[in-house]
This record gives C-alpha cells, structure tokens and sequence, in this order.
C-alpha cells in the first residue's frame, strides 16, 4: 500500500514538472540562431575553413539558402565588401560539394522588392526609430553633425536598403550585427548600442548571455571578453 502512494506521488511530481516545462517559455538559442552567429562571426573574420564548416551545421539544421546568402551580404555593412564576398565565394562552394553527395537544400523566400516609394531617408530614419523605439527628431550625434554624409548613407542605405528587405527579420538582422561587430573587436561603443536594438526587437537576456558563450568559440578570447563586459553594462543600465 505504501509502495503504491508513493508511485501515485511520484507520477503527480513528474505531471507538475511536465506542466512547468510547458508554461516556461524556452529563452535559450534554437541551433539556427547558433548558426546565425557562427556565420556571421567567421565571416566577419575571413575565417573561411571554420565558416565552411558553420554553413554546412546551419543548412543541416533547416536554415535556407536565401536566409544564409542574406545574412552574408547583410555582413559587407559592418565588415565590408571583401568579407562578405569572401562568404558568398565560400558558401557556393559548400552549396557545389552539398549537390555533389546529392544534397538539395531549400532555397527558401526570395526577397520581395521594396515597394514603398518615399524618400530613402525617411523610409530609413522610421526603421531605426522602430529599432530603438523613440523619435530621433532631436540633436544628432556629434560624427552626424560632423559628417551629414554618414548620416544619409546610414539611414538611406542601411536602414532603407538593408533592414528595409524582407527574408530576414529585424531580429534576426540584429544577431548578425551584434555578432560581426563583437567579432570585430574594439567596437564596444556600437556594440553597446546594437546590444540596446537586440534587446528592443526582443532577444531575451539568457539569449544574449548565451550568444557572448557561442562567441567564445567562434572569436578571440579578448573579443569574446569585452562582449561580455558590454553586455552586462547594457543589462545592469536597463534595471
């Protein structure tokens, strides 16, 4: 009889462990937005051996051709041409081998045209505003003051042009940015402020404690250090 209540209580613990994992939202990275960073971080670095082996994990783990070949050109805004078309380079040739042992990946959504036919920079500056979540119709920075032509060519091109196209997500733009400029190192200013876009487009904190982790095997150790430093300045600032 004993024996029997405590089977009868061990099923109703498993139950309520069951129902909690149920009603816990899942705030760690999916294998895809691992993928994501690796991509991004390699290629930022011209690391193409170790990028090669990034694009076959995240073709193998359902991202698509379309999604990898945007995140790539995505990358040229932060890190340059050269980089990103080193990517591109390398990712036909993985995409070649893949079709040589008879693997079709999917191609995925192609791009829809942009259609909005307001001025470039308007379109542009009502992205960024989305993405830090004010107005910016106040003082601008001082390298804007400085240099106007910066401020044009990032609100019309980077913002319009870029985050303006569709396959990948503002969110999923923000991942490959964050991870190209920690990449990159002593880019901490504008990492911080990319962290604060992360964080607005909603990446989870666990989500970006996660990625510094990815970041400490696709980086140097100082880069992957200083990410974590900014990171935890960001998240104690927003308390």
């Amino acid at each position: 009889m004993k024996t029997r209540f405590l089977f009868f209580l061990l099923i109703i613990f498993v139950n309520l462990l069951g129902a909690q994992h149920i009603n816990t939202p899942d705030h760690s990275l999916t294998l895809q937005q691992e993928g994501i960073i690796k991509i991004a971080s390699y290629t930022a670095q011209g690391d193409l051996e170790d990028l090669k082996i990034a694009l076959h994990d995240g073709l193998d783990n359902k991202l698509t051709v379309n999604q990898i070949k945007e995140l790539l050109v995505h990358v040229y805004a932060y890190a340059g041409f050269p980089r990103s078309i080193r990517g591109l380079q390398t990712f036909l040739q993985v995409l070649d081998d893949r079709k040589e042992e008879g693997v079709i990946d999917e191609r995925g959504a192609e791009v829809t045209p942009i259609s909005d036919s307001r001025v470039k920079y308007e379109r542009g500056k009502e992205i960024l505003e989305t993405l830090v979540g004010r107005s910016l119709d106040g003082p601008k920075p001082a390298y804007q003051e400085f240099s106007p032509e910066m401020d044009r060519f990032l609100k019309e091109h980077l913002f319009a042009d870029i985050f303006g196209r569709d396959v990948l997500s503002h969110k999923q733009r923000e991942l490959v940015t964050i991870s190209v400029i920690a990449s990159l190192g002593t880019l901490e200013p504008m990492l911080k402020s990319h962290l604060n876009l992360s964080l607005n487009v909603g990446w989870q904190q666990e989500q970006l404690h996660q990625f510094t982790k990815v970041l400490e095997g696709t980086t140097t150790t100082e880069n992957a250090k200083a990410a974590k430093i900014v990171l935890k300045e960001v998240l104690d600032n927003r308390k």
